[in-house]
C-alpha cells in the first residue's frame, strides 16, 4: 500500500535525522549557546552594575572589571527585604556583594547602592535607571551570567532607549557549567531552558509595560 510505504519513508527520515542529530549534537548545542550569549566588548564605563544573584560570579568579575581602571564605581542591587535577612538570620545579597568587592580590593567609597528595593531583573533596570538620572551616568557595564546576558541586555536597553546611557553587557562564566558542555549539567540544562521562557516572557510583558510609562511621560 502506497501510505504505508510513505509512512515507512517518514519513519526512516525521521530516524535518520535522530541519528545525525545525536552525533552531531555537541558542536549544535555549543553553536547554539553560543548564538544566545551577548557578550559586548569591554569598554570604560561610569560605573560597573553587579545585579542580585550570582554571588560567586557577579561581585568578583565586577571587581576584577574595576580592577583594570574600566569603571570607577560599581553599583550593588537593594533586594527586597524578605524574613530571614529582616530577622538577621542571613545576611542580603547586597552585604555579600558588597564584602566580596571590599575583599577583592574595591574601595568602599566606590560602591553604590540603588535606593529602589528590587526582586527581579525588570525592576533592577528601573532602579538602575533611576540611580543613573541622579548620578549623571553616561554608560553602564553590567557583569551577568552567560545565559542571563541577553534577557539583561534586552531589558536594560529597553528602560534607557532614550536616554543617551549606554548599556553594555558582560557574560560571565559560570562555575557550574560551561558553553562547551552546559547540557551534560542539569544546571546548565536548568539555566537556558529558563532563560530562553524568561526572555519570552519579558518581550510580551514588560515591552508593553514599558510602551505604556513612555506614552504616560510623554503625555505628562
Amino acid at each position: 500500500m502506497k501510505w504505508l510505504r510513505r509512512l515507512f519513508w517518514l519513519l526512516g527520515i525521521c530516524a535518520a535525522l535522530a541519528i545525525i542529530g545525536w552525533a552531531f549534537r555537541a558542536p549544535l548545542l555549543v553553536g547554539l549557546a553560543k548564538a544566545w550569549i551577548v557578550d559586548d566588548p569591554l569598554t570604560r564605563a561610569d560605573v560597573i552594575v553587579v545585579l542580585g544573584g550570582g554571588p560567586e560570579t557577579r561581585p568578583f568579575e565586577a571587581a576584577r572589571l574595576y580592577g583594570q581602571a574600566l569603571a570607577p564605581k560599581i553599583l550593588i542591587m537593594k533586594p527586597a527585604a524578605v524574613p530571614t535577612t529582616a530577622m538577621g538570620v542571613r545576611e542580603s545579597e547586597a552585604d555579600i556583594a558588597r564584602q566580596v568587592l571590599v575583599k577583592k580590593g574595591v574601595a568602599e567609597s566606590d560602591i553604590g547602592l540603588t535606593e529602589d528595593a528590587v526582586s527581579n531583573t525588570y525592576e533592577e533596570s528601573i532602579a538602575v535607571r533611576n540611580w543613573a538620572s541622579t548620578n549623571r551616568v553616561k554608560t553602564i557595564f553590567i557583569a551577568t551570567d552567560i545565559f542571563h546576558s541577553r534577557r539583561v541586555r534586552w531589558v536594560f536597553r529597553k528602560q534607557f532607549k532614550g536616554t543617551g546611557v549606554e548599556v553594555f553587557v558582560r557574560a560571565v562564566p559560570v562555575r557550574e557549567y560551561k558553553t562547551e558542555d552546559w547540557w551534560r549539567h542539569e544546571q546548565g540544562i536548568v539555566a537556558f531552558q529558563n532563560e530562553v521562557l524568561k526572555y519570552i516572557y519579558y518581550r510580551f510583558k514588560y515591552l508593553i509595560e514599558m510602551e505604556k510609562l513612555k506614552a504616560e511621560k510623554l503625555k505628562s
